[in-house]
């Protein structure tokens, strides 16, 4: 995870300075729907993984299989779909709406192409990285993850080697990484698992088992084509008004907001089996709890890398980037306030999608998080500065939050006191504390590295404001007896 973050964000600061900000802001204008495709990717998966961790809670092996074969066959369709629907709409937006400068007009229609095709592939690798997480193989999506990280870099390095058009050469390329990932996820789970060997050996449409994997992945689908639609959206809304090159800034802060969503998201990856196996073994009271819990770590996780970060934006970007586009900095500041919001509620999403119960929770929030478009034409048509955006944004998340909490206590029979007790009263002390600190840090240190002083401040003050603050009584007998029993093995081990 780390690596692929670090490999990612140092690939974006070479094609951009390859490509330059126009070329740059085209790519991610056009190809920007295949770059958010991880988030569908990942909201996809959590359909065929929520019914394959929860028949292996309760231990029906054959079932699993029938339902790796039915949501394999039914990712082929929904790519195909999806697909078809991306060409249709691309010749609406290549006519009507988008300002992309005439000699640079065909060379970005080319791009699309290339693109939408290789969303099939992003599409049908779905069920792979489902069966993998279901059986807790973070191994070989680590190498993979590692593998198309290295491909990125390698590619972004040979952009400004080739005499032919550079866009074409880096679309071309980086589309194509998809379709190795796919060869390399088919091919290790058809060695793996009996799952993935019986699509050769039958493939049995099952009608109640499609129906039901239809139904709950039509919905994730919905809600990840609204949070596409917003990011798409508000892109082609700043095209309008501002032209080609602020997408060059909105592009880099989506990159900054994915890395960091990713690194969520990986966290996330680890808890997700866990709280489909509860759910499916009966176990409710376990499922609610597991979710509380990754709502409070997987907070703290990010508030460690995410507050300092904010903190000294325009320092990392000037190392990261040399040369920062116009609201750069704002944009990516104001993008990392979105993503720890969004993560108060990340282990109630799991906990949804335990439940089954997603078509309301996914109309509501999903149609709540694309109301973010309309707002965003109408704060521009108003005159207000860009960076007003994702306020609106980050407005509509705290909404979205209140909203998922709703439909869990619905669900689940969960209430408001236990997250209040076990997510939000431990995690305010710690986190006002740690801002406070870092205010400081920042209008008193003026060391030419502050920005080492401020994230090793950030996460001492962040741990010792945890320990006293943010721990229950249950979790600091936990931490008292792994220094005990580590202490005793090190002591054994050297004497």
């Amino acid at each position: 995870m780390v690596f692929t973050m670090g490999v990612s964000l140092y690939s974006t600061r070479i094609v951009l300075s390859s490509l330059g900000s126009l070329d740059y802001g085209i790519y991610n204008l056009v190809a920007g729907i295949v770059a958010m495709l991880s988030f569908l990717n990942s909201a996809m998966s959590v359909s065929t993984q929520r019914y394959l961790s929860f028949y292996k809670g309760n231990g029906d092996i054959k079932t699993q299989s029938d339902i790796f074969i039915n949501s394999f066959f039914l990712h082929i369709i929904i790519g195909l779909l999806v697909v078809s629907s991306l060409e249709f709409i691309g010749i609406f937006l290549f006519e009507f709406v988008l300002k992309i400068p005439v000699d640079r007009f065909l060379v970005a229609k080319r791009l699309f192409h290339f693109m939408s095709a290789t969303v099939f592939f992003t599409i049908v690798i779905v069920p792979f990285t489902a069966l993998l997480n279901a059986y807790e193989n973070f191994t070989m999506i680590a190498i993979v993850n590692v593998l198309e990280s290295v491909l990125k870099l390698t590619i972004a390095f040979s952009v400004s080697w080739v005499t032919m058009d550079k866009l074409t050469y880096y679309g071309i390329l980086t589309a194509s990484i998809s379709v190795i990932s796919f060869l390399l996820y088919f091919i290790y789970c058809f060695k793996s698992y009996t799952e993935a060997q019986k699509i050769f050996h039958y493939f049995s449409v099952k009608t109640s088992i499609l129906k039901s994997l239809t139904s709950f992945a039509g919905w994730n689908l919905f809600g990840a084509l609204c949070f596409l639609g917003r990011t798409q959206g508000v892109a082609i809304i700043l095209n309008v008004f501002y032209g080609t090159i602020i997408n060059s800034s909105y592009a880099i802060s989506n990159q900054v907001s994915a890395q960091f969503n990713f690194f969520a998201s990986t966290f996330m990856q680890v808890i997700n089996p866990q709280i489909m196996k509860q759910e499916g073994s009966g176990n409710r009271r376990e499922m609610i709890q597991l979710t509380l819990v990754s709502c409070k770590y997987s907070f703290l996780l990010m508030s460690a890398i995410c507050l300092p970060t904010i903190f000294e934006m325009e320092f990392l970007l000037k190392t990261w980037l040399k040369n920062i586009p116009e609201n750069t900095v704002v944009f990516c500041q104001l993008i990392l306030v979105l993503v720890l919001v969004n993560q108060l509620t990340t282990g109630i999403q799991s906990g949804l999608q335990a439940t089954g119960k997603i078509k309301l929770y996914q109309i509501f929030v999903g149609s709540l998080i694309l109301l973010n478009v309309p707002i965003s034409f109408w704060i521009l048509a108003s005159g207000l500065p860009a960076y007003n955006v994702f306020i609106g944004f980050i407005m509509i998340e705290i909404i979205a939050c209140g909203l998922r909490l709703f439909f869990f206590r619905l669900y689940s029979g969960s209430n408001y006191k236990d997250y209040y007790d076990k997510v939000l009263k431990p995690l305010s002390i710690p986190l006002i504390v740690t801002v406070l600190i870092l205010f400081l840090i920042n209008q008193s240190v003026l060391l030419p590295y502050r920005v080492f002083t401020t994230y090793i401040f950030t996460v001492a003050s962040l741990l010792i404001a945890v320990y006293f603050f943010g721990l229950s009584k249950q979790e600091k007998m936990y931490l008292s007896n792994l220094f005990v029993n580590l202490k005793s093995k090190f002591l054994s081990k050297n004497f």
